[in-house]
């Protein structure tokens, strides 16, 4: 072998290191590659999430006249927010298991177009007047009108309730936290149906009311009675303003005392302006 061949043959082998390092950062690019390739692919859930967004149905908004159940709610505690018999409720919407109500359910909660679920009770003076009075009346001139003052704690008008129970109020009506307002007493005392109505809802199934009454006096005025020791009257009985329906007591209460609510279409509301 002559010189110039042994030199070609070291400069190759100086040079086989070389190739071998290229080839192997090759590999490794190559393997990187690879491994990131699925990183630039958009994540399938976003496009599932896409295409299911429109069915969802948080973004379907609540038809007037009905309620979308969420989670812990109970047949009876939706009528008395919404200021309705439960019973009606379950018709309304063919319920045949009332404590079967899935969430996101609708449930209609006003009375079907045309129906009323309570007559309002027409008063005694209204009552007491003859027809023919009432026409005569009206045609004879009406008499000017007089001024009068308006006191600035003049009930609403539509309805005036008596009080329910005797006794000092030790809890007030603070709109989100206390929805009536807490007579104190004696135990056995007696609770008065605050306005005539009818009696929809006689039982202890209302968690944090005790022994309760509630009683719907028009398709507005509802009024609640808890914490009672005995109830005297039953779903479906007629009541008057005054009567006897309950004795005071502290079921699901730290003391003996009546927990008297007012709803005007299902809505809590102080109930002081409106007791005489």
């Amino acid at each position: 072998m002559n010189t110039s061949s042994l030199s070609h043959m070291n400069r190759l082998s100086s040079q086989t290191p070389s190739i071998r390092v290229l080839l192997l950062l090759t590999a490794a690019v190559a393997a990187l590659s690879a491994c990131s390739t699925p990183r630039t692919t958009p994540a399938t859930v976003v496009d599932r999430s896409r295409i299911d967004a429109p069915t969802s149905t948080a973004t379907v908004p609540t038809p007037p006249g009905y309620y979308r159940v969420k989670r812990g709610d109970t047949v009876l505690r939706i009528a008395l927010d919404q200021g309705q018999s439960y019973r009606d409720i379950v018709r309304w919407n063919n319920l045949t298991d009332p404590n079967l109500i899935e969430v996101d359910q609708l449930l209609l909660v006003r009375p079907p177009a045309g129906k009323m679920t309570v007559k309002p009770l027409t008063s005694a003076a209204t009552a007491a007047t003859p027809p023919k009075m009432a026409d005569q009346r009206m045609a004879e001139p009406a008499p000017e009108p007089k001024l009068e003052a308006v006191k600035p704690d003049a009930p609403p008008p539509g309805i005036r309730l008596s009080w329910p129970a005797k006794g000092k109020v030790v809890e007030d009506f603070i709109d989100g936290k206390n929805k009536g307002i807490d007579i104190a007493g004696k135990l056995g005392d007696p609770i008065q149906a605050a306005g005539d109505g009818r009696v929809v809802y006689a039982g202890n199934s209302l968690r944090g009311y005790g022994n309760l009454v509630i009683v719907k006096h028009d398709n507005t005025y509802l009024t609640a009675y808890a914490h009672n020791r005995n109830l005297l009257v039953k779903e479906g009985d007629t009541v008057r303003k005054g009567q006897k329906i309950a004795e005071m007591g502290d079921t699901d209460a730290n003391s003996v005392r009546l927990h008297f609510e007012l709803r005007v279409n299902g809505k809590p509301v102080d109930p002081l302006p409106f007791l005489q």
